[in-house]
């Protein structure tokens, strides 16, 4: 059937997420094997599209395929809607006693060490019949991982005034929300003039010293507290690593900036002090869902057991 101007799209939830499935795999073949289909399946069902759309969907490039104007269209649309019947399935879920379900988790790497296991012991404890699949990513892909429909839940971080932040642009028309602030603690070898004591250390007092910080990404967030002190800190030693940074720290190589939960998921060392800042500097923790998704019960579920862990944060 050719579609006539005038008429209404005739488009179902199967034909978006097979366009999606294409989008996301750049070839049919690709798509088969996520959705589980054979390849000649696929290709007769994007034709029937096209048939009833009256429009193409995909177009051949080299030995692949990208998906028109057309196609992109419906790829757009096909997270809201599979968001949409995941929540009409949770429901149905919900009325049987929440027996199914699957919640896909996305964290950052400090996350995994500490909110993570506390979650996924609860959720075992109270839904033991929801299934969790965990996977480990910095914020700007784990908010790319929900846009995209491979996670349903991602645990992020934030910073103040931090111009890439990726839940500005790149997390439009998802669900952000705020679970509480992650104090920003300085991390001084034992034996350290500012060490000692509990009250809060000026950034400024540590301008002379090596410092030890992340990748370039991971330190722009020291970079702007420094600069907004008058200094550029001189770091000296780079690694992601928080277990490497506290023996370097400890060994009296360097001192260094870490969020409290970094701390708490290697646990505290005899040989370094950990001290607040006099900004009282932080983090800000989020929960990333697509739109809608708190409709979805095992997900909402999910959502409640990480807010009531997450808050209030670790006290150091």
């Amino acid at each position: 059937m050719i579609h006539l101007p005038g008429q209404s799209p005739d488009l179902d939830a199967h034909s978006l997420r097979v366009v999606r499935a294409v989008h996301e795999s750049g070839s049919i073949t690709a798509a088969a094997a996520a959705l589980g289909y054979s390849q000649p399946a696929v290709s007769q069902h994007l034709k029937r599209l096209e048939q009833r759309l009256g429009l193409a969907v995909i177009e051949r490039v080299g030995r692949g395929v990208r998906l028109t104007e057309a196609g992109l269209v419906l790829s757009r649309h096909a997270l809201t809607v599979a968001t949409a019947l995941d929540a009409a399935e949770g429901e149905i879920a919900e009325l049987q006693g929440l027996r199914a379900g699957l919640v896909r988790l996305v964290a950052f790497p400090s996350a995994s060490a500490t909110l993570v296991p506390s979650l996924l012991a609860q959720m075992k404890e109270r839904y033991s019949q929801i299934s969790i699949t965990y996977l480990e990513a910095e914020p700007p892909e784990a908010v790319a991982a929900v846009r995209d429909n491979r996670a349903d839940l991602a645990i992020t971080f934030s910073y103040p005034g931090d111009r890439v932040d990726p839940h500005r642009e790149s997390a439009q028309g998802l669900r952000v929300a705020t679970m509480q602030r992650d104090e920003m603690m300085l991390v001084l070898p034992v034996g350290h003039p500012l060490g000692d004591g509990v009250a809060p250390v000026d950034l400024r007092a540590l301008a002379d010293e090596n410092w030890v910080a992340g990748c370039p990404r991971c330190r722009g967030h020291l970079l702007d507290l420094c600069d907004r002190r008058g200094f550029a800190p001189r770091i000296s030693y780079e690694t992601d690593n928080v277990a490497a940074v506290f023996g370097l720290v400890e060994a009296g190589i360097g001192v260094a900036l870490l969020p409290a939960l970094a701390i708490e998921s290697v646990g505290r060392r005899s040989g370094v002090s950990i001290r607040a800042t006099t900004g009282r500097d932080h983090r800000t923790l989020h929960a990333v869902t697509a739109a809608g998704a708190e409709g979805v019960p095992a997900l909402a579920a999910a959502l409640h057991a990480l807010v009531a862990i997450a808050s209030p944060g670790p006290t150091l």
